[in-house]
């Protein structure tokens, strides 16, 4: 008893925050549910980002909904990476059953099914409103990053944006990159050298290559027009709750190359263009990212930098991010060590391995009288976690054993029909699933080579009819000044004159008999 009263106690006093906060839960102590140990998340932190790990099946993409919820309901739009695709059904109003009444009441909660404002976003030729980014908008260094190029290699390409800049040739996709590395390998190569330097053919190589890989992974598809605007993920609904855009990437789990091309993309795009916010009493955009493994597996050192260099700033521009995965070590330390709010589903230990594992994790949350960590990782039931957060202070909660209330919304998929309702309902889906192909770096520089090779084509005519009527001139001229053939003509001559005169009566001699030659 004495414990329990602690307990309530701890979590009172750890978990009474002064800015608006919303109950996500109730403590649980020795298989108990203490419903006087509310469980609350407070908005002024949430850009302080976070973690939602576990093995599959624990209840992490529920939870994932159950926070999207929270902060849509404060006015604070979302954007969640749907990897599974099993999150459109925030869209609809969820359902009551025996098992979310039961929870409901242990946890003395109010349960209303409630659809959310739901905007369905696509990086490929799934259904929803496209999107997509120009190479210009990538620019040199974050291109260079995500082909994973040495700096020999980053150099040139900043050659070529900049020659690109200079020469008025537009990079929008990944066509007009290629069409720009073929022209300064091969018939632009002096041009280029005269003004930007020499030019390695070697380098020029490697990096068609590297694009090649990324266009195999579907990248043509996300480069080009008409390119997203960012601000368009910062909407609140007509009823003041905070828009949820869902990104559909179910068909890119085996293509992770492009899924963490879009994601350092958005990341860098949201930081350049929000300005500082300083301290705000709740963030003005949170993103969560499901299956988060898939960002770092085939990261570069150099990928890895920046994007710990990007959740390091974003914070002070009010942008809070979530990764979710099973195994929190499948988080770079470095970024792990930003992470404020922590939940951590259950893990399974059914290897020597995964209990080392536990052991870490373990280790990485505060240190509580109450529980045995690693022990308690392996027995938390579906739907519980342990949480631990930052107050309003910056200052870890204590840890603690949580049942989580279940979301509102559906947790279940939508239908193709309610898709495609979803989708013709769309404020932004016409204005960015029309098909743009403006006039860029390929067309003109085909132009360009195209004028030039007529240009070439006409001028060895020339030299073809010229040639030919030297050659003409000249057997001309040859045959008057044979010998023989001045002979014959003159020879002709005299008698075609002949001919004539005696035509005209003069020929031969005059009546008086004498010559008239």
């Amino acid at each position: 008893m004495a414990d329990k009263s602690k307990f309530i106690e701890a979590i009172k006093a750890g978990y009474s925050f002064k800015g608006e906060s919303y109950k996500i839960g109730c403590g649980v102590l020795g298989g108990e549910v203490i419903s006087d140990a509310a469980v609350l998340l407070p908005l002024k932190t949430m850009n302080r980002h976070g973690l939602i790990a576990g093995a599959t099946g624990t209840g992490k993409t529920k939870t994932l909904q159950l926070l999207s919820e929270i902060l849509s309901d404060a006015s604070v739009p979302v954007v969640m990476m749907d990897i599974k695709g099993d999150l459109s059904g925030i869209a609809a109003a969820g359902l009551v059953n025996d098992k979310i009444k039961e929870r409901v009441q242990k946890l003395n909660v109010e349960f209303k099914p409630t659809a959310y404002p739901t905007e369905l976003l696509t990086l490929s030729n799934q259904k929803g409103t496209r999107l997509r980014a120009t190479v210009s908008e990538f620019g040199p260094v974050l291109l260079s990053k995500i082909l994973g190029l040495n700096d020999t290699q980053g150099g040139f390409v900043a050659m070529i944006f900049k020659y690109c800049d200079d020469s008025k040739l537009p990079l929008l996709d990944l066509k007009d990159f290629i069409k720009v590395l073929q022209y300064v390998s091969d018939e632009g190569k002096a041009e280029l050298e005269k003004t930007y330097g020499k030019i390695s053919t070697t380098s020029t190589g490697t990096i068609l290559r590297k694009v090649i890989e990324l266009q195999q992974q579907g990248a043509d598809l996300f480069f080009g027009e008409t390119s997203f605007d960012v601000e368009d993920l910062l909407r609140i609904s007509d009823d003041g709750r905070g828009m949820i855009s869902v990104v559909r990437v179910t068909d890119l789990q085996d293509r992770p190359k492009l899924f963490s091309t879009f994601m350092l993309q958005l990341l860098a795009e949201l930081y350049a263009t929000s300005p500082e916010e300083g301290d705000l009493d709740k963030p003005k955009l949170v993103m969560f990212i499901d299956e988060a493994h898939l960002i770092f597996q085939e990261a570069s050192s150099a990928l890895l930098q920046q994007i710990e260099t990007i959740v390091k700033l974003i914070r002070s521009k009010g942008i809070g991010i979530f990764f979710c995965t099973q195994n929190p070590m499948d988080i770079p330390a470095p970024v792990l060590a930003q992470l404020g709010l922590k939940v951590q589903h259950a893990l399974r230990a059914f290897t020597a391995a995964d209990r080392k594992v536990i052991k870490q994790t373990a280790e990485n949350y505060p240190e509580t009288a109450f529980y045995k960590t690693e022990d308690l990782i392996t027995q938390l039931g579906i739907g519980e976690a342990l949480i631990t957060m930052l107050n309003e202070k910056g200052i870890p909660t204590p840890l603690v054993h949580c049942m989580l209330r279940p979301p509102q919304s559906r947790m279940d998929i939508l239908t193709d029909a309610e898709i495609d309702g979803l989708i013709s309902r769309s404020k932004i889906a016409a204005k960015y699933n029309k098909i743009v192909d403006s006039e860029s770096a390929y067309e003109i520089l085909n132009e360009k080579l195209s004028e030039a090779a007529k240009e070439d084509e006409q001028i060895k005519q020339r030299k073809v009819e010229a040639k030919t009527e030297r050659k003409s001139t000249k057997e001309d001229k040859g045959i008057f000044d044979d010998p023989i053939v001045k002979s014959m003509t003159r020879t002709a001559g005299n008698e075609i004159v002949r001919g004539l005169l005696g035509v005209l009566g003069l020929g031969g001699r005059s009546r008086r008999g004498r010559s008239l030659f």
